[in-house]
């Protein structure tokens, strides 16, 4: 703990994910009583700002330069300063800069307090009409290929659903790499745009839900709900089973792609799976 320490005041404040009357009385009271509101984009929280007539000093914290704005904050509160920290949308640190800040205050004796707001994957797993009695949330995946796959083979079995966020023009890749590593027939849901003017919830397997989007133009942002791991009832199909399905498939002039495919819908068995076994058999 640091003796440089003033009596300042770190208040984490959940802002409306859309609609501005999400937005908490508590919050805005914070708002109002704040000395500084360090924000994610000033121009994207004086909209908000001015909707609810609150006239204060904003200070950028965004990531590229979260860690240089952080020290300039630090200093503020060690001048006894009341800082209240915003997102664009959501709660601050989640997917979204303020971490590093909400640390260097904690570290430094400086008091934190937060004050719940909207969250767009709470939001989420409540409306996507899965058993999300246990949940993960991964945010955005990784966006290189193979690190991208690496994270899904780590969660792809585990006994939850899976929550990640997603940009509209990165949808359909990711609905897609989704299918191949979690499986086709796995329940989802694509959550749009929640509490806009636009709001949308699309349910079905991963499968439907890609050929949805590949007819359908993403717009919006998006959050995608998986549902946990299904224990199928009667027959299991093992992987070997699946890579014999699938050289039978081949055999019968099926391309290898489409064969992996087919083997995967048919068995439930992820075709990246399947790929790589036929490729080590190679």
């Amino acid at each position: 703990m640091s003796d440089n320490v003033g009596s300042g005041k770190l208040s984490i404040v959940g802002t409306p994910i859309g609609n501005l009357a999400d937005i908490s009385p508590r919050g805005v009271e914070t708002l109002e009583k704040a000395d500084c509101i360090a924000a994610e984009d000033t121009r994207v929280t004086m909209k908000l700002l001015s909707h609810f007539g609150i006239k204060k000093p904003l200070v950028s914290c965004y990531a590229p330069k979260e860690r240089e704005k952080s020290e300039q904050i630090m200093e503020m509160l060690f001048e006894g300063k009341h800082i209240a920290l915003v997102s664009d949308a959501g709660m601050p640190c989640i997917s979204d800069p303020g971490a590093l800040l909400v640390k260097k205050s904690a570290e430094s004796g400086i008091p934190v307090e937060v004050i719940p707001g909207c969250n767009a994957a709470v939001a989420a797993v409540a409306v996507s009409g899965l058993e999300v009695d246990r949940w993960i949330f991964e945010g955005f995946l990784p966006m290189p290929k193979r690190e991208r796959f690496e994270r899904l083979d780590e969660i792809k079995n585990l006994p939850h659903a899976l929550v990640f966020y997603e940009a509209p023009h990165k949808l359909r890749q990711t609905l897609a790499d989704l299918c191949e590593s979690l499986g086709p027939e796995r329940r989802a849901a694509v959550c749009r745009e929640l509490t806009k003017i636009h709001e949308e919830v699309i349910r079905g397997t991963l499968l439907e839900l890609s050929k949805f989007y590949e007819e359908n133009d993403p717009r919006g942002e998006f959050v995608i709900v998986v549902g946990k791991l299904e224990k199928k009832c009667g027959e299991k199909f093992t992987l070997e089973q699946a890579k014999k399905l699938a050289e039978e498939l081949v055999k019968n002039g099926e391309k290898l792609s489409e064969a992996c495919r087919q083997a995967a819908k048919a068995t439930g068995i992820p075709k990246r799976d399947i790929y790589s076994a036929l490729s080590i058999q190679e």
